[in-house]
């Protein structure tokens, strides 16, 4: 199983590259073979709801904004299976999860079922490492975006710097359960 993990946190070294780390450690425990993406790396921008709103997105599914968005949309579209954990925000993901997710509903949700993630396992993780808050948002906000994009709610992890011990054990478990559930 081809599993991408994408995390995205401008921290190099914080929670969320610490749960990036176990849902790595988890799926390749499994067996999946594992790509991780760190999205801040990229050149991914936001989406300018081009032309009338929808540019090329509605009609073609792809976006007329060329940047690294087209690369990683083809990647993620290829994995059987998707991982996205992303630092909360005022109760929200990462600008950069924000982008990536805008522009992937606009390509890939207006394709209904024939969606490049139409039954694709998704592991959602909403790290909040200041105050510990928003993570039940942000995660609403993530399970949202896979409903839109048919995909496959595997699970929606909540993890602060608080409860990272054993949050860490359980981001690891579910990558490796998902995994195995789908060989």
């Amino acid at each position: 199983m081809d599993v991408l993990v994408i995390h995205t946190s401008p921290n190099h070294d914080g929670l969320t590259a610490a749960c990036a780390a176990a849902a790595t450690e988890g799926a390749r425990a499994a067996g999946g073979a594992v790509e991780n993406v760190r999205l801040n790396d990229l050149d991914v921008g936001l989406c300018q709801a081009c032309d009338n709103g929808w540019g090329t997105c509605l009609p073609e599914h792809h976006c007329q904004v060329l940047d690294g968005f087209q690369a990683l949309q083809a990647r993620i579209c290829a994995a059987d299976a998707l991982i996205l954990i992303t630092p909360v925000y005022y109760g929200e993901m990462s600008e950069s999860a924000k982008a990536l997710t805008d522009r992937l509903r606009r390509c890939e949700a207006t394709r209904g079922d024939a969606s490049g993630l139409a039954g694709k396992p998704i592991l959602a993780v909403a790290a909040a490492g200041g105050s510990g808050n928003g993570m039940i948002t942000c995660l609403g906000s993530m399970e949202r975006w896979i409903h839109h994009l048919r995909g496959k709610t595997w699970d929606l992890l909540p993890v602060n710097r608080w409860s990272r011990p054993y949050k860490l054990i359980a981001i690891r478990e579910a990558a490796t359960a998902m995994v195995n559930a789908h060989q």
